[in-house]
């Protein structure tokens, strides 16, 4: 089975969790460890059954599984069968339904992909918190509506996404905890099966399973499958986690587009076929897109939210078999991919000074505001004057700026005088609220995540 974006994309380890080799390999162990818990409560079966399957985990033939499938139009039966002509015995899967086998597997699949999610979420808050300290002091034009608006710094910018960031990880790390397996509980989740061979044993079964799949919660009364809501916030959650990348993302983007930041290139690199010149910022590009993919992948999984009929049915196996996989290809490649930006990103400062010069007049109009209050001007009449000076200035042409503060210092009613305008022009006081924040915030992250070295020496593998 290939996946575009599991080829293209996802990291090696991120497509091992999702092969098909690896789940037949968990299927076949977690149906090994089932045969040697109901052992133990008293089913009569040999040892040398037990080490006869246990030799034959890791011999996969997708061939034979596969055209077993087309013969039972059924893929578990297809899998107990391959593994069953294997060992030679018939012993496996006894007291046992289809999701017994495929449901617990998926959860151990979900759970070993978030925990490196988990990982590469806290590699990038690192990257983060490192350069919004870097540039906490470095004062740029912030932008509403995408308009000039005040100073606010670089540092302080990137710390927003990294808040962003910090708060999907808690979102993802109090999921990991109350996730729960559904446990082997048969064909309706009634245990009947189970309890008839094993009448004082289906609790020991099930407390075996979850230290053997690393998962501390159990669901009480499931159905025959576990609650596709449960797969819903999950895929949910993985877009919540993309979205401070891809806010970031789009902030490349604009800001490369005006000069003041790029990806960096590689020597061999090649921007464009047809313009040499071209620097395009095709990572921050593919973050984006990657995340409007989980998008579209929340609006299938949600779909079989709330959709279950009675104690189940298989309606639910397309979406999921797609859904799952590429969700999580496409939140480990956002990830991958906005730590290799934030490692290769360069900072153009000398065009981030000029732009925050030619917008200084525009930027401190709030301050200038601000101050004529302070000084005794009424907020009404001062904001009104202060838009009028703007007007004027802009119209003039010429130096916007020296010719704004001109008129503004002039304009007895807003009682602004020079020193005033020169006080308030002072780049470090500008952004000083600004690098209390960043200090503050990775504070707190630093203190709660616990970035270790690790998460420094993580580097991505070099996708395409």
């Amino acid at each position: 089975m290939t996946s575009v974006l599991g080829d293209r994309y996802a990291s090696k380890e991120m497509q091992e969790i999702w092969s098909r080799e690896f789940k037949i390999i968990k299927e076949r162990e977690l149906w090994v460890h089932v045969l040697r818990s109901q052992k133990d409560l008293g089913l009569n079966v040999d040892a040398s059954v037990i080490k006869a399957y246990e030799e034959k985990i890791h011999s996969i033939n997708l061939l034979s599984i596969d055209e077993r499938e087309r013969t039972t139009q059924h893929d578990v039966m297809a899998r107990i069968h391959e593994f069953n002509s294997l060992a030679g015995h018939q012993d496996i899967h006894i007291g046992m339904t289809s999701r017994d086998l495929t449901e617990n597997i998926e959860t151990f699949q979900v759970k070993s992909s978030l925990d490196l999610v988990l990982f590469k979420c806290d590699a990038l808050l690192l990257r983060l918190v490192e350069f919004s300290d870097r540039y906490k002091d470095l004062a740029i034009v912030g932008r509403t509506h995408n308009m000039p608006a005040q100073v606010t710094s670089l540092g302080r910018r990137f710390s927003m996404w990294l808040e962003e960031l910090f708060f999907a990880r808690q979102h993802l790390v109090e999921f990991m905890d109350r996730l729960p397996i559904r446990g082997i509980k048969g064909a309706l989740g009634t245990l009947q099966d189970l309890q008839q061979l094993f009448p004082d044993g289906t609790r020991e079964i099930n407390e075996d399973l979850k230290k053997f799949l690393g998962v501390e919660n159990e669901l009480i009364a499931p159905s025959q499958i576990y609650p596709r809501s449960i797969d819903f916030e999950l895929v949910n959650l993985l877009s919540q986690i993309s979205a401070a990348p891809s806010n970031l993302a789009f902030n490349i983007r604009l800001m490369a587009g005006q000069g003041l930041l790029n990806e960096g290139f590689a020597k061999s690199q090649v921007g464009s076929s047809a313009m040499p010149h071209k620097i395009n910022p095709r990572l921050s590009e593919r973050v984006n897109s990657l995340a409007s993919v989980i998008k579209g992948h929340v609006t299938m999984i949600q779909e079989l939210s709330g959709n279950q009929w009675n104690e189940g049915d298989v309606s639910c196996s397309v979406v999921r078999r797609v859904v799952l996989p590429d969700a999580f290809f496409a939140i480990d490649s956002i990830l991958d991919t906005t730590i290799r930006v934030m490692d290769d990103l360069v900072v153009n400062e000398k065009a981030i000074e000029v732009e925050v010069d030619e917008n200084m007049p525009l930027l401190l109009s709030s301050s200038i505001l601000m101050c004529a209050v302070n000084n005794g001007a009424g907020r009404e009449v001062a904001h009104a004057t202060i838009k009028k000076l703007a007007n004027i200035a802009r119209s003039e042409g010429g130096d916007i700026q020296q010719r704004f503060f001109a008129l503004v210092a002039q304009e007895s009613s807003l009682q602004v005088t020079s020193e005033d305008l020169t006080q308030l022009r002072s780049r470090s006081e500008l952004v000083k609220s600004a690098v209390e924040q960043v200090k503050e915030l990775a504070k707190k992250v630093t203190e709660k995540v616990g970035l270790v070295d690790s998460h420094k020496a993580y580097v991505p593998g070099k996708s395409i």
